[in-house]
């Protein structure tokens, strides 16, 4: 039976992933709010082989899920670099490895993520997406006084009013994220024609309104910003329920989900493309990546020994939403191939230390997928979406006229 192709991606996030990553002897704790830092890591990644990174963000201290901030923990890390502002900054530094930022879409205007995402894509030469997320906390929406957000409990999640502020602020990220892929639309390819003899820099017929209202905002349009190269930056989402699974079948081309076990892993993809079907996709599927916390070390017993010694810090053992993989990097490739059987298309690794576990995943995981020939790449491809497989973006408006309004939303 022939293997299927595996992607990999790590998410980076602070000093790691565990709570008392930081107080490693070989972390870098006093540098992870410098730029040298990151550059580090992302070469490490890029060097390794890894197809792409994320680096988490969100509008607020890290707190617990959906928690408020609690002021008297002060052994964890607080405070965090912006991550499209820091990914922009990676993209001159590195040469292959896609830059996918965390993006807030409540609260932030959806024509800021667009040319922002654009200008990624364009700093990296095709290599930039976006991971959308939410925020559904009240201290959050209090940075911005605009509107206020009751506080949600994680506990009453499925009740009605649970549901009902679930599912605003989902088609709210819907309808930006919407927004965002239209604005990136809004200038044909050919747009900037440059014709001297003329004087013409733009030709005008190529750019178009879009035209958007939704209940949260109304967008005119068009872009500041020319079509990125990629035409559309791929659009990534984790997801952990039916509400998220949909938003992520309008609007993602990637959704990162969370499953502990093969039945897990069955039932989540299950109800993925239920979703999909659920809000009409069309086009090419999802790809359906799994996440998996790593801590990752020469033997078994090491890994659950370093586990341990993290965990003795904090005082509390590591909890996760994903899977937490603890063993050796041959283990873990077994892990991947076996889920890789079972449909999922790809994984977010998330290190538990840095930079010690994304180490091991560039210099033993890769090696080791390569060998089983999970890790064939089309080495000519030149973005982050045709690396990843999927087909050119077409431009939603190349056949309307002059600043025409906007047409029928493509799957992307």
């Amino acid at each position: 039976m022939t293997q299927p192709p595996i992607y990999l991606a790590v998410a980076l996030d602070g000093a790691g992933w565990h709570p008392s990553a930081w107080r490693e002897p070989d972390a870098r704790s006093a540098e992870i709010f410098g730029g040298a830092y990151w550059r580090d890591l992302a070469r490490t990644a890029e060097n390794g082989g890894i197809d792409l990174l994320t680096i988490e963000d969100a509008l607020g201290l890290q707190t617990p899920a959906l928690g408020d901030i609690d002021p008297t923990v002060t052994n964890e890390v607080r405070g965090r670099l912006d991550a499209v502002l820091l990914a922009s900054w990676l993209a001159p530094l590195t040469n292959r490895i896609g830059l996918v930022p965390t993006v807030t879409t409540t609260h932030t205007e959806p024509f800021h993520v667009s040319t922002a995402i654009a200008t990624l894509d364009y700093a990296s030469n095709g290599r930039a997406g976006l991971r959308a997320q939410v925020s559904g906390r009240s201290h959050e929406a209090a940075h911005f006084g605009r509107r206020s957000i009751p506080r949600l409990h994680p506990g009453r999640l499925d009740s009605a009013e649970g549901v009902a502020a679930l599912n605003e602020l989902f088609d709210e990220a819907a309808d930006a994220l919407e927004v965002v892929r239209r604005l990136w639309d809004s200038w044909q390819d050919d747009a900037v024609i440059r014709d001297q003899a003329t004087g013409r820099f733009i030709d005008r017929d190529r750019l178009h309104y879009i035209d958007f209202t939704g209940e949260q905002f109304t967008v005119r349009g068009p872009s500041i910003t020319p079509r990125p190269p990629q035409g559309q930056p791929l659009v990534t989402a984790l997801a952990h329920q039916t509400i998220p699974y949909r938003l992520a079948g309008r609007q993602a081309d990637i959704v990162y989900i969370t499953p502990h076990d093969d039945a897990q892993v069955l039932s989540i993809a299950a109800e993925v493309r239920a979703a999909e079907r659920f809000v009409g996709r069309r086009g090419t599927p999802l790809g359906v990546w799994a996440d998996i916390l790593v801590v990752l070390d020469d033997t078994p017993d090491a890994a659950r020994r370093r586990l341990e010694r993290l965990d003795d810090q904090h005082g509390t053992p590591l909890t996760s939403d994903a899977l937490i993989f603890t063993g050796t990097p041959g283990g873990l490739v077994e892990q991947l191939l076996h889920w890789s059987a079972l449909g999922i298309d790809g994984f977010r690794l998330r290190p538990a230390a840095l930079p010690h576990d994304l180490q091991q995943i560039a210099d033993r995981v890769v090696p080791l997928l390569t060998s089983s020939a999970a890790l064939d790449r089309d080495r000519d491809a030149t973005t982050l979406r045709s690396f990843l497989g999927f087909e050119p973006a077409p431009n939603r408006y190349t056949d309307e006229p002059l600043f025409g309004a906007a047409g029928e939303r493509i799957a992307s």
